[in-house]
Protein backbone atom coordinates (compact mmCIF):
# COMPACT_ATOMS: atom_id res chain seq x y z
CA UNK A 1 0.00 0.00 0.00
CA UNK A 2 1.35 3.45 -0.78
CA UNK A 3 1.57 5.70 2.23
CA UNK A 4 1.68 9.47 1.35
CA UNK A 5 4.52 11.40 1.91
CA UNK A 6 4.89 13.96 4.13
CA UNK A 7 5.49 17.42 2.65
CA UNK A 8 8.24 19.47 4.51
CA UNK A 9 7.92 22.67 6.47
CA UNK A 10 9.66 25.37 5.56
CA UNK A 11 12.03 26.48 8.32
CA UNK A 12 10.58 29.86 9.73
CA UNK A 13 13.33 31.95 9.31
CA UNK A 14 12.97 30.86 5.57
CA UNK A 15 9.34 31.56 5.79
CA UNK A 16 9.68 34.82 7.09
CA UNK A 17 12.08 36.55 4.65
CA UNK A 18 9.37 35.04 2.08
CA UNK A 19 6.72 36.82 3.68
CA UNK A 20 8.59 40.05 4.54
CA UNK A 21 9.71 40.69 0.69
CA UNK A 22 6.26 39.93 -0.02
CA UNK A 23 5.18 42.57 1.74
CA UNK A 24 7.71 44.87 0.24
CA UNK A 25 6.97 44.46 -3.13
CA UNK A 26 3.53 46.20 -2.49
CA UNK A 27 5.11 49.10 -0.84
CA UNK A 28 6.71 52.24 -3.31
CA UNK A 29 10.28 52.02 -2.40
CA UNK A 30 10.29 56.40 -1.77
CA UNK A 31 7.65 55.50 0.77
CA UNK A 32 9.45 52.77 2.43
CA UNK A 33 12.66 54.54 2.16
CA UNK A 34 11.13 57.58 3.72
CA UNK A 35 9.57 55.71 6.70
CA UNK A 36 12.52 53.84 6.90
CA UNK A 37 15.10 57.06 7.88
CA UNK A 38 12.45 58.41 10.10
CA UNK A 39 12.43 55.06 11.99
CA UNK A 40 16.22 54.96 12.08
CA UNK A 41 16.04 58.66 13.26
CA UNK A 42 13.88 57.28 16.26
CA UNK A 43 16.48 54.68 17.51
CA UNK A 44 19.23 56.98 17.62
CA UNK A 45 17.18 59.13 19.27
CA UNK A 46 16.74 62.00 16.66
CA UNK A 47 12.80 61.89 16.32
CA UNK A 48 10.90 63.53 20.05
CA UNK A 49 10.07 60.93 22.08
CA UNK A 50 6.19 62.48 22.41
CA UNK A 51 6.04 61.73 18.14
CA UNK A 52 3.92 58.76 17.26
CA UNK A 53 6.19 56.08 15.79
CA UNK A 54 4.28 53.87 13.27
CA UNK A 55 1.99 56.07 12.05
CA UNK A 56 0.29 53.93 9.42
CA UNK A 57 0.80 50.60 7.51
CA UNK A 58 3.43 51.83 5.33
CA UNK A 59 5.43 52.64 8.64
CA UNK A 60 4.67 49.40 9.82
CA UNK A 61 5.78 47.30 6.77
CA UNK A 62 8.22 49.29 6.66
CA UNK A 63 9.83 48.55 10.24
CA UNK A 64 9.05 44.92 9.67
CA UNK A 65 10.53 44.82 6.44
CA UNK A 66 14.39 46.67 7.82
CA UNK A 67 14.24 45.49 11.51
CA UNK A 68 12.13 42.24 11.51
CA UNK A 69 15.48 40.16 10.37
CA UNK A 70 17.84 41.61 12.85
CA UNK A 71 15.50 41.46 15.49
CA UNK A 72 15.38 37.82 14.67
CA UNK A 73 18.75 37.27 14.24
CA UNK A 74 20.33 38.66 17.15
CA UNK A 75 17.16 37.12 19.32
CA UNK A 76 18.06 33.97 17.78
CA UNK A 77 21.48 33.98 19.04
CA UNK A 78 20.59 34.32 22.30
CA UNK A 79 18.26 31.93 22.18
CA UNK A 80 21.08 29.38 21.10
CA UNK A 81 23.20 30.37 24.22
CA UNK A 82 20.28 29.97 26.37
CA UNK A 83 18.91 26.58 24.94
CA UNK A 84 22.64 25.15 25.06
CA UNK A 85 22.42 25.92 28.91
CA UNK A 86 19.45 23.79 29.76
CA UNK A 87 19.28 20.95 27.45
CA UNK A 88 16.77 19.27 26.83
CA UNK A 89 14.38 22.00 28.16
CA UNK A 90 11.84 23.64 25.74
CA UNK A 91 8.84 26.23 26.60
CA UNK A 92 5.53 24.92 26.43
CA UNK A 93 4.30 28.97 26.84
CA UNK A 94 5.78 32.64 25.83
CA UNK A 95 5.01 35.67 26.25
CA UNK A 96 6.71 38.22 24.23
CA UNK A 97 6.53 41.93 25.90
CA UNK A 98 6.84 44.78 23.59
CA UNK A 99 6.89 42.32 20.49
CA UNK A 100 5.52 44.43 17.73
CA UNK A 101 5.31 41.98 14.76
CA UNK A 102 6.49 39.17 16.36
CA UNK A 103 10.32 38.65 15.16
CA UNK A 104 11.06 37.59 18.97
CA UNK A 105 7.92 34.86 18.66
CA UNK A 106 9.69 33.55 15.29
CA UNK A 107 12.61 33.29 16.67
CA UNK A 108 11.32 31.10 19.87
CA UNK A 109 9.32 28.96 17.21
CA UNK A 110 12.57 28.54 15.59
CA UNK A 111 14.65 27.35 17.99
CA UNK A 112 12.31 25.22 19.40
CA UNK A 113 9.87 22.93 17.71
CA UNK A 114 6.30 22.08 18.86
CA UNK A 115 3.44 23.35 19.61
CA UNK A 116 3.18 26.22 22.65
CA UNK A 117 0.88 29.33 23.77
CA UNK A 118 1.90 32.01 22.88
CA UNK A 119 0.89 35.72 23.68
CA UNK A 120 2.63 38.90 22.01
CA UNK A 121 1.58 42.13 23.84
CA UNK A 122 2.20 45.31 22.37
CA UNK A 123 0.52 48.86 22.52
CA UNK A 124 0.79 49.61 18.81
CA UNK A 125 -2.42 48.15 17.05
CA UNK A 126 -1.08 48.45 13.72
CA UNK A 127 2.76 46.18 14.51
CA UNK A 128 0.11 43.83 16.03
CA UNK A 129 -2.14 43.71 13.30
CA UNK A 130 0.58 43.03 11.03
CA UNK A 131 2.13 40.51 13.09
CA UNK A 132 -0.71 38.35 12.65
CA UNK A 133 -0.74 39.27 9.19
CA UNK A 134 2.93 37.89 8.78
CA UNK A 135 2.43 34.53 10.88
CA UNK A 136 -0.58 33.59 8.94
CA UNK A 137 2.47 31.97 6.40
CA UNK A 138 3.20 29.34 9.02
CA UNK A 139 0.89 26.84 10.25
CA UNK A 140 3.35 26.90 14.06
CA UNK A 141 2.33 31.03 14.55
CA UNK A 142 -1.28 30.92 13.18
CA UNK A 143 -2.78 30.32 16.86
CA UNK A 144 -0.53 33.14 18.44
CA UNK A 145 -2.42 35.78 20.49
CA UNK A 146 -2.20 39.24 19.62
CA UNK A 147 -3.02 41.00 22.53
CA UNK A 148 -2.65 45.49 23.09
CA UNK A 149 -1.41 45.87 26.33
CA UNK A 150 0.97 48.88 27.92
CA UNK A 151 4.58 48.19 28.32
CA UNK A 152 5.69 49.48 31.64
CA UNK A 153 4.68 50.55 35.07
CA UNK A 154 0.90 48.73 34.77
CA UNK A 155 2.23 45.93 32.37
CA UNK A 156 0.45 42.52 33.59
CA UNK A 157 1.92 39.28 32.62
CA UNK A 158 0.50 35.78 32.73
CA UNK A 159 2.46 32.96 34.10
CA UNK A 160 4.62 31.46 31.55
CA UNK A 161 7.79 29.17 30.44
CA UNK A 162 9.28 32.44 28.52
CA UNK A 163 9.21 36.07 28.77
CA UNK A 164 11.04 37.79 25.61
CA UNK A 165 11.68 41.20 25.73
CA UNK A 166 13.73 42.32 22.94
CA UNK A 167 14.73 46.09 21.90
CA UNK A 168 11.56 47.81 24.49
CA UNK A 169 13.92 48.72 27.14
CA UNK A 170 15.29 51.29 25.19
CA UNK A 171 12.00 52.69 24.97
CA UNK A 172 11.04 52.78 28.59
CA UNK A 173 11.41 54.65 31.80
CA UNK A 174 13.69 53.46 34.42
CA UNK A 175 11.16 53.33 36.46
CA UNK A 176 8.93 51.31 33.53
CA UNK A 177 11.99 49.24 32.98
CA UNK A 178 12.22 47.98 36.53
CA UNK A 179 8.57 47.17 36.74
CA UNK A 180 8.98 45.33 33.19
CA UNK A 181 11.42 43.30 34.42
CA UNK A 182 10.10 42.69 37.75
CA UNK A 183 6.49 41.66 36.08
CA UNK A 184 8.64 39.37 33.88
CA UNK A 185 10.51 37.69 36.61
CA UNK A 186 7.16 37.16 38.85
CA UNK A 187 5.71 34.93 36.23
CA UNK A 188 8.32 33.44 34.18
CA UNK A 189 10.66 30.30 34.74
CA UNK A 190 12.82 31.96 32.22
CA UNK A 191 13.72 35.26 30.69
CA UNK A 192 15.36 36.30 27.52
CA UNK A 193 16.26 40.51 26.85
CA UNK A 194 17.65 41.80 23.93
CA UNK A 195 19.25 45.02 23.50
CA UNK A 196 21.25 46.83 21.12
CA UNK A 197 25.00 46.10 20.94
CA UNK A 198 25.56 49.98 22.30
CA UNK A 199 27.42 50.97 25.58
CA UNK A 200 23.24 52.13 26.65
CA UNK A 201 22.02 49.13 25.69
CA UNK A 202 24.39 46.83 27.51
CA UNK A 203 24.13 49.47 30.46
CA UNK A 204 19.82 48.72 30.12
CA UNK A 205 20.78 45.09 29.94
CA UNK A 206 23.03 44.84 33.20
CA UNK A 207 20.31 46.80 35.12
CA UNK A 208 17.82 44.22 33.87
CA UNK A 209 20.01 40.96 34.91
CA UNK A 210 20.81 42.63 37.92
CA UNK A 211 17.20 42.28 38.98
CA UNK A 212 16.99 39.03 37.85
CA UNK A 213 19.54 37.63 39.83
CA UNK A 214 18.16 39.60 43.26
CA UNK A 215 14.66 37.76 41.89
CA UNK A 216 16.54 34.30 42.54
CA UNK A 217 17.37 33.89 38.52
CA UNK A 218 20.52 32.33 37.32
CA UNK A 219 22.34 33.52 34.70
CA UNK A 220 22.37 30.74 31.41
CA UNK A 221 23.77 33.28 29.09
CA UNK A 222 26.28 34.71 27.63
CA UNK A 223 28.11 34.93 31.35
CA UNK A 224 29.82 32.16 32.80
CA UNK A 225 28.55 33.10 36.36
CA UNK A 226 25.99 34.93 38.12
CA UNK A 227 28.11 37.36 39.56
CA UNK A 228 28.70 40.99 39.13
CA UNK A 229 29.88 41.88 35.77
CA UNK A 230 34.06 42.26 35.66
CA UNK A 231 33.89 45.04 33.06
CA UNK A 232 34.06 48.47 35.03
CA UNK A 233 31.17 51.16 34.05
CA UNK A 234 32.30 53.58 31.39
CA UNK A 235 35.32 51.75 29.96
CA UNK A 236 34.02 48.89 27.69
CA UNK A 237 30.71 46.90 26.68
CA UNK A 238 29.79 43.39 26.44
CA UNK A 239 27.68 42.80 23.17
CA UNK A 240 27.70 40.35 19.95
CA UNK A 241 27.00 40.13 16.63
CA UNK A 242 24.71 38.31 14.11
CA UNK A 243 25.12 38.31 10.97
CA UNK A 244 21.86 39.34 8.77
CA UNK A 245 21.21 38.68 4.72
CA UNK A 246 20.27 42.37 3.15
CA UNK A 247 16.61 42.54 1.76
CA UNK A 248 16.32 44.86 -1.00
CA UNK A 249 15.14 47.52 1.33
CA UNK A 250 18.42 47.11 3.17
CA UNK A 251 20.36 47.99 0.39
CA UNK A 252 18.11 50.64 -1.12
CA UNK A 253 18.08 52.95 2.49
CA UNK A 254 21.92 52.15 3.45
CA UNK A 255 23.32 52.21 -0.42
CA UNK A 256 25.23 49.35 0.52
CA UNK A 257 26.18 46.74 -1.74
CA UNK A 258 27.05 43.65 0.61
CA UNK A 259 24.61 40.85 1.06
CA UNK A 260 25.06 41.01 4.64
CA UNK A 261 25.57 42.99 7.53
CA UNK A 262 25.98 42.37 10.92
CA UNK A 263 23.71 42.74 13.95
CA UNK A 264 24.94 44.43 17.20
CA UNK A 265 23.32 43.27 20.43
CA UNK A 266 23.48 43.01 24.49
CA UNK A 267 21.64 40.45 26.20
CA UNK A 268 21.23 38.08 29.09
CA UNK A 269 19.21 34.90 29.51
CA UNK A 270 18.44 33.89 33.13
CA UNK A 271 16.03 31.29 34.42
CA UNK A 272 14.81 29.39 37.65
CA UNK A 273 15.59 26.65 35.82
CA UNK A 274 19.26 24.09 36.73
CA UNK A 275 22.18 25.50 33.89
CA UNK A 276 24.92 24.14 32.54
CA UNK A 277 26.45 27.61 31.79
CA UNK A 278 29.45 27.75 29.11
CA UNK A 279 32.61 27.58 31.19
CA UNK A 280 33.92 30.43 29.35
CA UNK A 281 32.52 33.30 26.68
CA UNK A 282 34.35 34.82 23.80
CA UNK A 283 33.78 38.50 24.04
CA UNK A 284 35.38 39.35 21.08
CA UNK A 285 36.55 38.65 17.45
CA UNK A 286 39.65 36.32 17.71
CA UNK A 287 42.67 37.21 16.51
CA UNK A 288 44.38 34.89 14.30
CA UNK A 289 47.97 35.33 14.22
CA UNK A 290 50.64 32.88 12.46
CA UNK A 291 50.53 30.10 14.44
CA UNK A 292 48.47 31.19 17.27
CA UNK A 293 44.85 32.18 18.12
CA UNK A 294 44.25 35.19 20.69
CA UNK A 295 41.09 34.97 22.58
CA UNK A 296 39.24 37.42 24.72
CA UNK A 297 37.42 35.65 27.41
CA UNK A 298 34.82 35.93 29.83
CA UNK A 299 35.68 33.16 33.01
CA UNK A 300 34.04 31.62 35.33
CA UNK A 301 36.10 33.61 38.12
CA UNK A 302 34.65 36.66 36.91
CA UNK A 303 37.87 37.87 35.48
CA UNK A 304 38.35 38.88 31.51
CA UNK A 305 41.55 37.87 30.67
CA UNK A 306 43.03 37.20 26.96
CA UNK A 307 43.95 33.35 26.37
CA UNK A 308 46.71 32.62 23.65
CA UNK A 309 46.11 28.96 22.18
CA UNK A 310 49.14 28.14 19.84
CA UNK A 311 49.97 24.82 17.22
CA UNK A 312 51.32 22.93 20.23
CA UNK A 313 47.99 22.90 21.73
CA UNK A 314 46.98 20.39 18.94
CA UNK A 315 43.16 19.94 18.82
CA UNK A 316 42.46 23.02 21.21
CA UNK A 317 44.26 25.39 18.56
CA UNK A 318 41.94 23.95 15.85
CA UNK A 319 38.99 24.89 17.66
CA UNK A 320 40.39 28.02 18.56
CA UNK A 321 40.85 28.85 14.49
CA UNK A 322 36.54 28.20 14.22
CA UNK A 323 35.82 29.82 17.32
CA UNK A 324 33.60 32.80 16.78
CA UNK A 325 32.57 35.89 18.38
CA UNK A 326 30.00 34.58 21.10
CA UNK A 327 31.36 31.09 21.40
CA UNK A 328 31.66 28.84 24.68
CA UNK A 329 35.11 28.25 25.41
CA UNK A 330 36.28 24.75 27.17
CA UNK A 331 37.81 26.47 30.74
CA UNK A 332 38.67 23.25 31.56
CA UNK A 333 41.19 23.08 28.55
CA UNK A 334 42.66 27.01 28.85
CA UNK A 335 46.42 27.23 28.70
CA UNK A 336 47.89 29.59 30.47
CA UNK A 337 48.04 33.10 29.30
CA UNK A 338 51.15 33.81 27.01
Amino acid sequence: MNRPVPVPVPALADVLRAALAELVDGLPPRQAGRAVERLIGHYRGDTPTDAPILRDRADVVAYAAYRMPATFAAVRSALDAFADAVPGWAPGSHVDVGGGTGAATWAVGDTWAGPRQVTVLDWAEPALALGREIAAAHPALRDVRWQRSRIGAALTVEDTDLVTVSYVLNELTAADRAALVDAAASAARAVVIVEAGTPDGYARVIEARDRLVAAGFHVAAPCPHSAACPIVPGTDWCHFAARVSRSSLHRQVKGGSLAYEDEKFSYVAATRLPVSQAPSRVVRHPLIRKGQVLLDLCEPDEQLRRRTVTKRHGDLYKAARDAVWGDAWPDAANPPTE
